[in-house]
């Protein structure tokens, strides 16, 4: 018997991209419900989600009534998008995000960013809880992201998957300089008037999967390659935020450090990372503050 083949090629259900228009109509949505414009995007992580509540004249909408919207379960993730202003800025902020370990694929949960990009968006501060690598770092430091370790896309798992927008981005992005250096630099600036210096480092981040911390050999392995935190998000958002031409600023909080020695008890857990980000809540949203004026002020020369 002879089986009919044919050249047309679909992609599985499971496997398909947001499209243009879906992501239109979760940015229409919001557009049309706010008297805000903003340029500036905020992304916060695990337990830093207070940052939002500093915002001036909020219209707060919960993801379960955006359309096409995923939803955040995990603990310090509040699920909702918060517009409003920030020292008279206006900003969008993500008060909760999405992770792959939550069972989406990661072009669903990075969406939300292609999403500010159709808001008007320009300028992306994301924040994370990571683990500390680096054996010089120290629980409460904050690490401004400098470059980062695409573990995942080592396997060929990429928010970027699928056929390719020109709309928001080209087929094939650079990612030196991700993390842009000007906002880098001035960010060490604010640091040092803030007093905060002490604390205050600048390394690489990685993103593993999770749920599951890390074991002793893939700490050791992760120090060996350089790393300085790692972490389970942010990555891929970064990805798709330089994809859509946006510019990056990102900060670990460092929440615990990871355990190289077999001998050692210790044990890596959320709680914990909870409680150090509410201890280094005050320096953590002023310091972010401070950047997004920065930020604006760029927009404005």
């Amino acid at each position: 018997m002879r089986v009919e083949r044919t050249t047309e090629q679909t992609v599985p259900k499971e496997e398909t991209v947001y499209t243009y228009d879906e992501l239109k109509q979760c940015s229409n949505y919001l557009l049309e419900r706010t008297q805000l414009r903003p340029k500036i995007g905020i992304i916060c992580g695990s337990g830093l989600g207070g940052f939002a509540d500093q915002l001036s004249d909020q219209d707060v909408f919960p993801y379960t009534d955006i359309p096409n919207f995923p939803t955040s379960t995990v603990e310090g993730h509040a699920g909702c998008m918060v517009i409003g202003k920030l020292s008279s800025i206006p900003v969008v902020c993500m008060k909760g995000r999405f992770h792959h370990y939550e069972g989406y694929p990661l072009w669903k949960c990075t969406m939300a960013v292609r999403v500010m990009k159709l808001m008007g968006v320009e300028k992306l501060l994301l924040t994370n809880a990571a683990g500390g690598v680096n054996s010089e770092y120290n629980i409460g430091d904050i690490m401004i992201i400098k470059d980062h370790m695409n573990f995942q896309g080592f396997g060929g798992n990429s928010p970027l998957f699928g056929v390719n927008d020109e709309r928001f981005g080209p087929r094939f992005l650079a990612m030196n300089n991700a993390y842009d250096r000007d906002l880098r630099k001035k960010a060490k600036a604010i640091a040092t008037e803030m007093k905060i210096e002490n604390v205050i480092r600048e390394g690489i981040y990685v993103m593993l999967g999770g749920p599951t911390y890390e074991t002793v050999a893939e700490t050791r392995m992760l120090q060996m390659l350089g790393v300085d935190a790692v972490g389970m998000s942010t990555v891929q958002e970064v990805i798709v935020a330089r994809h859509c031409n946006m510019k990056v600023f990102a900060l670990s909080l460092i929440t615990n450090k990871c355990v190289t020695e077999y001998e050692n008890d210790d044990m890596a857990n959320h709680a914990e990372v909870i409680a150090v980000a509410n201890n280094r809540k005050s320096e953590m949203e002023e310091l972010s503050r401070r950047i997004v004026i920065t930020m604006n002020a760029d927009n404005t020369n």
